[in-house]
């Protein structure tokens, strides 16, 4: 998309401004599935959650039960938290056997046709080259510019580049290591995020200030720091986006960044990509209202109708980061289904891949993607490049969808989340009817989705020679992946399909139905 008389005004052109020209840019819109690399630090303790960094300095977590393990692990593993805090996790982090060129190779081969990696999560720790924040991977623990070499592989595979920052509620989330052990020996004893630089002499982080990382304790906090910390918020992203030329800035939390800081590092994201590349073909992502230029997010959910406009649900397998005491919420059948109830409902999927600590893939969820890979292959024609039909599915079987929010932050997505966000369905959810469809249309053809298939006839209503979406005549079924000749019937009641034994192969069926050009919504 070409907005030459934008770009040509001598002022760079503000928010509104740019909202009047902007629109979500194709490589996302038919790109349908998307690769997340939700990785960092707290990826190296292969038990304790996902905020092990929190909770390890917690004895009691409270209601968030998904991090008891992470203080009795700390103190088996790296020792107390007032010694060994996670400043000394990142130290031995090393992500060794990361091979950026392998793993975009991979993702791209099961069908992602976009890749976004975690720049900077709760924890405050850069995953990039910062020149704004000492706590960086290149100054500690791998010593790489991660960010830099997803962004060179991710060039080199033509996938566009995305970036993900949660770092907005650092100063919060970090409080706990600011306490201290209520019992046991060494009870009142402070954990290090009361540590200062000058307590570095002579150890591995002589020169950084934990600080810088933790924050300062909360009786030193003033107002002009909390707005020094915000300036540097904005200064670290706006570099971000400009030196790895990012595709997609993804938000965590709900509304902008800080206010109008995150607005600010928007804007400057799309001015500069508006003034390097002639075009907006970029995306700010995340759960903020009433703002038509940002992709809407629905976490781990999906949305209960087709919406007018392009979204994108995220999923993972366990809690983000890998962990090996948390059971796997999903199967590659619960992915499929998913995935395949969002694009017929003009969303996309961001799945995210739980890295080892060395920057491999764990081999059990290696597993799930082969075969999530084998589907894409597959299906392929009915998932790029498509749109939602009229309606999206049929033979609803009234499964509802459940709120689960026990793994994650419970009081903020019971305040601001919406009634999609943390409605899943997972391997412990009923199965769907074996009539269950969605549709999607692709190139004039309508593609019928069964989510739960077995081998006898399914009678689709939406498709009778008399439903109110008047599908026309349909003069050839097929199914995808196989050459056998499926047999059909129309009529007014609906369209009769004779569902093969095999079909699906125990996974999501797609079936193509031809007859007269279909339309999208």
């Amino acid at each position: 998309m070409i907005v030459s008389h934008v770009a040509a005004q001598q002022q760079a052109p503000n928010w509104e401004q740019l909202s009047k020209e902007y629109r979500f840019p194709k490589w996302f819109t038919e790109a349908k599935l998307g690769i997340w690399v939700h990785w960092g630090a707290q990826s190296l303790p292969d038990s304790g959650g996902g905020w092990y960094a929190r909770h390890m300095y917690m004895q009691d977590v409270g209601n968030q039960k998904f991090g008891a393990n992470a203080y009795p692990y700390h103190l088996r593993h790296f020792g107390h938290p007032s010694e060994k805090g996670f400043k000394d996790v990142i130290h031995e982090w090393k992500a060794e056997r990361l091979n950026t060129d392998s793993l975009m190779r991979y993702f791209k081969h099961i069908g992602a046709r976009y890749f976004v990696a975690l720049a900077s999560h709760h924890d405050h720790f850069d995953n990039f080259n910062s020149t704004y924040h000492a706590w960086n991977t290149v100054n500690v623990g791998p010593h790489k510019d991660i960010i830099g070499l997803f962004r060179q592989s991710a060039t080199k595979y033509h996938m566009p580049f995305g970036v993900s920052s949660h770092d907005d509620r650092f100063m919060s989330w970090w409080l706990p290591a600011f306490g201290a052990d209520t019992s046991g020996p060494k009870k009142g004893v402070k954990y290090d995020g009361y540590l200062t630089k000058a307590d570095g002499v002579g150890k591995w982080w002589e020169g950084l200030d934990p600080a810088d990382l933790y924050g300062l304790p909360p009786e030193k906090r003033t107002p002009e720091w909390i707005e020094s910390v915000k300036k540097n918020w904005l200064d670290r992203h706006v570099e971000l986006v400009t030196k790895y030329d990012v595709d997609m800035l993804w938000f965590d939390g709900y509304g902008f960044p800080y206010g109008n800081y995150g607005k600010e590092a928007s804007t400057k994201f799309l001015q500069q990509h508006l003034q390097k590349h002639h075009n907006l073909s970029v995306v700010v992502a995340g759960k903020i209202q009433e703002e038509p230029m940002v992709l809407r997010d629905i976490e781990r959910g999906g949305s209960a109708v087709i919406l007018p406009y392009p979204w994108q649900g995220t999923m993972t397998f366990t809690h983000w980061f890998y962990k090996k005491e948390i059971p796997s919420r999903h199967n590659a059948r619960t992915v499929i289904e998913s995935f395949t109830d969002m694009i017929s409902k003009n969303g996309n999927l961001l799945l995210n891949v739980e890295l080892l600590p060395d920057g491999t893939i764990p081999a059990d969820h290696k597993l799930i993607l082969d075969t999530i890979g084998w589907w894409m292959n597959r299906n392929k024609e009915a998932i790029y490049g498509s749109s939602p039909w009229q309606t999206f599915g049929d033979n609803f079987h009234g499964i509802q969808r459940k709120r689960d929010v026990s793994i994650t932050d419970a009081e903020a997505a019971q305040q601001h989340g919406t009634a999609e966000d943390f409605n899943e369905r997972t391997i412990k959810s009923p199965m769907y009817s074996n009539q269950e469809v969605r549709f999607t249309v692709n190139k004039g053809n309508l593609y019928v989705f069964v989510l739960n298939p077995t081998g006898g006839n399914l009678l689709i209503p939406a498709l009778g020679l008399t439903s109110t979406y008047h599908p026309g005549n349909i003069r050839k079924v097929s199914l995808l992946g196989s050459k056998q000749k499926i047999a059909f019937k129309q009529d007014e009641e609906g369209l009769q399909i004779t569902v093969p034994s095999e079909a699906g192969e125990g996974y999501t069926a797609v079936f193509k139905i031809e007859g007269k050009h279909f339309s999208q919504r």
